[in-house]
């Protein structure tokens, strides 16, 4: 993203906090910018552009904190526990984009930007139950979903205690405290039935595939673009088309995708995209 684009996405969210989305102009926000109003639509085409560039531009940010220390040399529990910091802490310092979506209702929530808010969940659970998985292992899969709605809870209500004041308890001590927590929650649950099963989860996904594909369509231009710019971009290339093709069809095969995100593994330009497939078809 070009340095004017993020200017005007932190402008723009700026007075979305203070004024509502409905109540602020393009004319205030080119202001706030300092640039022409010509400028602005160099770079977006529209104000409900502006605001799915800025879920986007968030949504990226949070997973590159969470990607942060997944290659880290650390135990699970001790990585989880930073990567939660670091969401939270990126949360908190971005306390103006949360302040935007709650401050009115008038948000326009049209087919994009459902699409990006849906996707962003689903790739929060995926990041989520990666980490509950890596802490307690495969005996907590059944209850999996129910475990990371659980923690998605406790971590939403302790951020608004945050947002208040931030300095009032720290965040390496609230997620430590939640992670405790879970253990009691997984302890308990040895005995019980989960409530939401993957049959259940994995249909409720499913008939969101049509909404997806507008989403994934994006995903995969941007790879190519990143692709076309690397040296070794032949085998890439390939990698992509038989990934395009597999996603275009009525009933994607999960081993064909998982095989083909698997060979851009390596190429640290293609993480943030790779893992928003993934999280969606739910592949490891």
């Amino acid at each position: 993203m070009k340095e004017k684009e993020k200017i005007i996405i932190k402008s723009a969210i700026k007075l979305f906090a203070a004024k509502g989305y409905s109540s602020t102009s393009i004319s205030e926000i080119v202001a706030e910018s300092g640039i022409s109003k010509g400028a602005f639509y160099l770079y977006f085409k529209s104000k409900d552009a502006l605001l799915l560039a800025i879920f986007q531009h968030y949504s990226e940010q949070l997973e590159n904190k969470m990607l942060f220390y997944e290659n880290k040399d650390l135990p699970s529990r001790e990585k989880f526990i930073k990567q939660l910091q670091s969401v939270l802490e990126s949360v908190i310092a971005n306390k103006e984009f949360m302040i935007m979506q709650t401050r009115e209702q008038a948000i326009p929530l049209n087919e994009r930007i459902k699409e990006e808010l849906y996707n962003m969940q689903l790739r929060m659970h995926h990041f989520l139950q990666q980490g509950l998985l890596n802490i307690y292992g495969e005996r907590v899969k059944p209850f999996i979903w129910d475990l990371s709605l659980m923690l998605e809870g406790m971590l939403h209500s302790y951020l608004r205690i945050m947002f208040f004041n931030n300095e009032m308890i720290r965040v390496d001590f609230v997620m430590e405290f939640m992670i405790r927590r879970m253990d009691d929650i997984v302890s308990g649950l040895m005995n019980d039935k989960p409530l939401l099963d993957e049959s259940l989860m994995q249909e409720l996904i499913n008939s969101k595939h049509s909404c997806f594909q507008t989403d994934i369509y994006d995903v995969l231009s941007k790879m190519k673009s990143i692709i076309a710019e690397l040296d070794t971009k032949e085998d890439l290339m390939i990698s992509l088309e038989v990934l395009e093709q597999e996603l275009q069809k009525e009933q994607p095969r999960i081993p064909v995708i998982q095989g083909m995100l698997s060979n851009f593994n390596e190429i640290t330009e293609l993480t943030v995209y790779r893992n928003k497939i993934a999280a969606f078809f739910q592949i490891q």
